[in-house]
């Protein structure tokens, strides 16, 4: 999937958009998670440990989410729609300025329900046939990749393979911190930002599919 320009960028993009917003929602949520759901499913375990139950059920609500969300883009990109993804990009921006827009008028939960679900959505952008596609909001199997095919390049494969894995967990990280430094002024009307980039993602892709089928 990460096999030219246009889709890396678009990955790399997609992946610092995830950054952003769950470096928003892990200082918002004290210390869960609205995109990353390997570290709510330990928050999960930890607090059942140790009888937090309030705590044990919110990871458990943040994961039914994105599991519906993940759901919901895979429903989109299974269609037969010709602009899949670009549908999928607007549904997206859809929720995350429909978040922002309940915490402006003071519908925290509300907020982070869509927050969430257009987090599970986003990982359907690159899925293909028989639901196999590229995790966007999680870079563990991106490092991993970096590994492996490091390996690969050590034992005479191809040089510079291990690269794109690497761009996306740096475009992770980057939008992290970028998200964690916009919550610090601007709280979660910092969605909005996000909200605006996943709305000319998808203008950018509707144009060149658009053009690709002349």
């Amino acid at each position: 999937m990460l096999n030219s320009r246009g889709n890396i960028a678009l990955a790399c993009t997609l992946s610092a958009l995830a950054g952003y917003i769950d470096g928003i929602g892990f200082i918002h949520l004290g210390g869960l998670f609205v995109s990353f759901m390997s570290g709510n499913s330990t928050r999960l375990g930890v607090s059942a440990a140790e009888a937090d139950w309030p705590k044990a059920l919110q990871a458990l609500g943040l994961i039914a989410l994105f599991v519906a969300g993940a759901a919901g883009g895979s429903l989109i990109v299974l269609g037969r729609g010709r602009q899949r993804q670009a549908l999928l990009l607007l549904v997206e921006a859809l929720l995350l300025g429909g978040g922002t827009l309940g915490y402006e008028f003071g519908w925290s939960q509300f907020a982070v329900a869509a927050i969430v679900l257009a987090m599970g959505l986003e990982n359907a952008v690159f899925q293909i046939a028989g639901g196999a596609g590229l995790g966007l909001t999680y870079v563990t199997g991106a490092l991993v990749k970096v590994g492996q095919l490091l390996a690969t390049a050590l034992t005479g494969g191809p040089r510079w393979a291990w690269l794109p894995n690497l761009l996306l967990w740096v475009a992770l990280v980057v939008g992290a911190m970028i998200g964690a430094l916009a919550y610090q002024r601007f709280n979660l009307a910092a969605v909005w930002f996000a909200a605006a980039a996943a709305l000319i993602a998808g203008a950018i892709v509707a144009v060149q599919a658009r053009a690709s089928q002349h």
